[in-house]
């Protein structure tokens, strides 16, 4: 929630967002990514204050709304697809701990969205090792190092059912608190048991 007082950042930060989540939804392109191009396309080459930046909360916001608007007779379906195909991939990682995160558990994922899912194993390797086993080529990148960990945090992607997945592997000891919610109050992550919750509120009885 942004707290400006200046109604014309406000509204600077209202038109960057609007922007964003429509190059998100028709394009799939990264929060990051949308919200710096729609920032130079409105400003041009105005230098970019860190204030005038919508956070991912205000366009994850926009985003619902375009695809209420514009996708309302594709995006439920597109995202119900993505959910129960990462609920089977699930299923086969058990083994892993894995919970579902960003646009497929948060409702927002449309044509171009990738399934996210976090793991928590003893090692990277070991998930490597079970895809090898299945014959999945996969690429493997590291992120920085998180405060208080030895090594950076690997994910690893690959196409499954002709969708993108990236799997981000932690310890196994960080599964800990998972289901912890999130800024607003929603799950950040979610289980296999949460996601068949979600799948089943979306399927309308037929009548």
């Amino acid at each position: 929630m942004t707290t400006d007082h200046n109604p014309d950042i406000a509204l600077l930060r209202s038109e960057i967002a609007v922007a964003a989540a429509r190059m998100i939804a028709e394009d799939g392109a990264s929060y990051d990514t949308a919200k710096r191009k729609a920032a130079r396309r409105i400003m041009g080459n105005t230098r970019i204050n860190g204030e005038i930046l919508p956070d991912n909360a205000e366009i994850e916001n926009e985003v619902r709304i375009y695809n209420e608007i514009f996708l309302s007779n594709s995006q439920p379906a597109r995202l119900l697809q993505l959910r129960k195909l990462a609920l089977r991939l699930m299923d086969e990682l058990d083994q892993f701990n894995p919970y579902l995160t960003g646009s497929v558990l948060n409702g927002t994922a449309g044509e171009h969205s990738n399934i996210h899912l976090h793991l928590f194993a003893d090692s990277a390797k070991d998930v490597e090792i079970f895809l090898l086993n299945r014959n999945i080529e996969y690429d493997v990148s590291e992120s920085p190092r998180a405060r208080g960990r030895n090594q950076p945090i690997e994910t690893i992607s690959f196409i499954w059912n002709n969708e993108g997945v990236h799997l981000t592997v932690y310890g196994s000891d960080d599964v800990r608190g998972a289901l912890k919610p999130g800024s607003g109050g929603h799950p950040e992550r979610a289980n296999a048991a949460l996601l068949l919750q979600l799948i089943e509120q979306s399927i309308l009885p037929e009548g």
